[in-house]
């Protein structure tokens, strides 16, 4: 009997034949499925998925990740689609099964979701072997990132993801989750929503130890870190750039994110 994987949609998945043709519609999946050896077999991804260069260069875009072109999607022919429920419209994610594509759903919520996606994305696609790999790896970085942060104090942290208007992260989100393996806490907020509106003034600030403003999705800089320091100058050793591919990112890229975490936490707590 074939073994069977469940996606985070508690979809029921059997192993793919060999010959699979994967259209991934999430920029940490095309890195993941190159990292873990089945980028031959990736066939479409979005505008969006950059990593790994120049590889994944070589692989035709079928659009963004909100919306992208069925018609080429149809002539690319993908057997699978890789998706994620915070990424993917639902919607969309039912056309594609409407046209026959096998949808697997993904949706890592805390860091350690990643063992269970490298199983799954290797379980399915034959690279079992080196999704474990990948897993012994990702544990390695963790074990280490979770020893030193033994020893730093616990820091209130503002997550800036955007301006105009200005947008944060909740405790519920997988950065949220990264970031709390370096005894970091987002802030708690009166909304509910995972990405709140914030009011960006003294009176928040107070409430933080630090104050990260990240590279994506909104493509935060040194100059406005500089433009917070003039705006905010008593809390102005509380702004850091983040790079947000190493904590938002899922998947391999996670490992590499581990230990940015690691050397980019100790040099603000030494």
């Amino acid at each position: 009997m074939a073994k069977i994987y469940f996606d985070d949609a508690g979809q029921i998945h059997v192993p793919a034949p060999p010959n699979a043709r994967i259209l991934s519609l999430v920029p940490s999946l095309t890195e993941l499925l190159f990292d873990i050896g089945l980028g031959a077999q990736v066939v479409g991804r979005t505008n969006f998925c950059v990593h790994p260069a120049p590889a994944v260069s070589e692989i035709p875009s079928v659009g963004g990740t909100k919306q992208i072109d069925l018609e080429k999607v149809l002539e690319l022919n993908p057997s699978y689609a890789l998706v994620n429920i915070d990424e993917t419209p639902k919607p969309l994610a039912q056309e594609l099964k409407d046209l026959g594509i096998e949808v697997i759903v993904t949706h890592p919520m805390s860091v350690t979701d990643n063992r269970k996606l490298f199983r799954l994305v290797g379980g399915l696609f034959g690279a079992l072997p080196t999704a474990e790999k990948m897993t012994d790896a990702f544990d390695t970085a963790l074990a280490n990132l979770r020893g030193c942060a033994k020893t730093w104090p616990k820091r209130r942290i503002l997550y800036l993801i955007w301006k105009k208007p200005w947008m944060s992260i909740s405790a519920e989100t997988y950065i949220a989750s990264m970031l709390a393996e370096a005894n970091w806490q987002i802030i708690n907020y009166p909304s509910k929503e995972r990405y709140p509106k914030i009011t960006l003034d003294d009176t928040l600030i107070e409430q933080v130890d630090l104050v990260l403003f990240s590279t994506e999705p909104f493509p935060f800089t040194e100059k406005h870190i500089d433009q917070f320091r003039q705006d905010f100058p008593d809390h102005g050793s509380k702004a850091k750039l983040i790079d947000a591919e190493m904590v938002s990112w899922y998947g391999s890229r996670a490992i590499t994110g581990l230990r940015f975490l690691t050397e980019f936490a100790e040099g603000i707590s030494s």
